[in-house]
């Protein structure tokens, strides 16, 4: 105890005795780094902050449905591999997509002085920082030179990504909506040859209308087929989450068999009691007829289907526009009236902090070493160090004392 008292009074001696000169030290140095800072860029930087949406409860409700497919996670029926709305969105954040677009709107080749592509990527992702939040919240922070720049990169990372979320589905309301699109497009353009090859068959027969015998079969195969097509729809999605065994899978396929039967029937007639004495099967339409009702039947089968199409991607656009929206900005970025970076009044606290130790520390060596000259235990190892580091050899004197 005694002892630590007196090395902290030797402190403290050390200390009084290079006050001045200390201070001196701490005040040139205090000076000379308050000089650098000022040369180091000012920086701001802009903040805005999205909410992400919360996942959903349809996996939820799959799992109640799909007994067969209760082990699975509501990650993986959702399609999300286990990534979360957050790592979503910070995934597109950093994607090339955005930088480019922001590299073009802000013109930050000239800005950071960079003649490739990459090269000002690499910049861009320097001076920005997306992270994710409690609470779903992801915060894009830009620094820059400029307060009122800082803040408009900020702010179009925002508006970039608002204008992929309109081209991207990312949730399934959207995805459905971009599949019956697709579908009903394609039968959009079904239906237009189907129009024009019928024109053609009327105009190469000569046969305006058919008898009502005739009507009813095309009616009904151009429903038995609609009928099919929407039911392999269904079964393909329900297949894309379930498994064959699954009750509802089994049933489709049923009734898909059944249809086909009954559609071949029509088609191609039966024998004996199979085939009503009124209903007439294509294969019994005279020859003259024949090409007529081909064209008649493919007609009614793409409008039957274009119908249900178009009324099932209107109830899906209305579900997306019921759906809460994907992006929702809960702050945008404003130019700031203060810096962030350099914090100089606290760069030159710490320099002059430094100095102190380092002064201190010098001082205390230069004590001690001065302490040790006087010793007299410790003239004769001093002599032997002179004359060791007199001798070009390195070699120690014969004298020396080994301990």
């Amino acid at each position: 105890m005694q002892s630590a008292e007196a090395g902290f009074l030797k402190i403290v001696v050390v200390i009084a005795r290079s006050r001045r000169p200390l201070a001196l030290t701490v005040f040139c140095s205090m000076l000379v780094s308050a000089g650098l800072v000022m040369l180091i860029p000012v920086s701001y930087t802009g903040s805005a902050v999205i909410l992400a949406p919360q996942p959903s409860s349809t996996a939820s409700a799959l799992l109640s449905q799909l007994g067969s497919l209760s082990s699975l996670s509501p990650d993986l029926l959702e399609g999300g591999g286990g990534k979360t709305p957050e790592e979503t969105y910070l995934g597109i954040l950093s994607s090339r997509t955005i930088a480019d677009e922001m590299i073009r709107r802000f013109n930050l080749q000239s800005l950071y002085h960079t003649s490739h592509m990459v090269d000002t990527r690499r910049a861009l992702a320097g001076h920005t920082h997306v992270e994710a939040a409690k609470g779903y919240l992801i915060r894009i922070n830009v620094n820059d030179t400029s307060a009122q720049r800082a803040a408009d990169i900020a702010n179009g990372y925002v508006d970039v990504l608002y204008g992929i979320n309109q081209r991207l589905a990312l949730t399934q309301a959207s995805q459905r909506r971009v599949f019956l699109e697709q579908q009903v497009n394609a039968e959009r353009d079904a239906l237009t040859k189907a129009e024009l090859d019928f024109k053609s068959a009327q105009e190469k027969t000569g046969v305006i209308q058919m008898t009502a015998q005739a009507e009813l079969t095309l009616r009904t195969i151009a429903q038995l087929r609609s009928e099919m097509v929407i039911r392999q729809l269904q079964l393909q999605q329900l297949q894309s989450i379930a498994t064959e065994q699954n009750e509802k899978v089994s049933e489709l396929e049923a009734g898909l068999a059944a249809l086909q039967g009954q559609l071949s029937k029509a088609e191609k007639g039966g024998s004996g009691s199979e085939t009503s004495d009124y209903f007439l099967s294509a294969g019994k339409v005279p020859a003259a007829g024949l090409e007529y009702a081909r064209r008649m039947r493919d007609l009614r089968y793409h409008e039957a289907l274009f119908e249900t199409l178009s009324k099932q991607y209107e109830m899906a656009r209305l579900e997306e526009a019921k759906a809460p929206p994907l992006l929702q900005v809960v702050d945008r970025a404003v130019p700031l009236d203060r810096k962030t970076w350099p914090p100089r009044t606290l760069l030159v606290l710490l320099a002059g902090l430094f100095s102190a130790v380092f002064y201190v520390g010098l001082a205390l060596a230069k004590d001690a070493w001065a302490r040790a000259r006087v010793e007299p235990q410790n003239a004769e190892q001093l002599a032997i160090l002179r004359s060791v580091l007199a001798q070009p050899s390195g070699h120690a004197p014969a004298g020396a004392v080994h301990e």
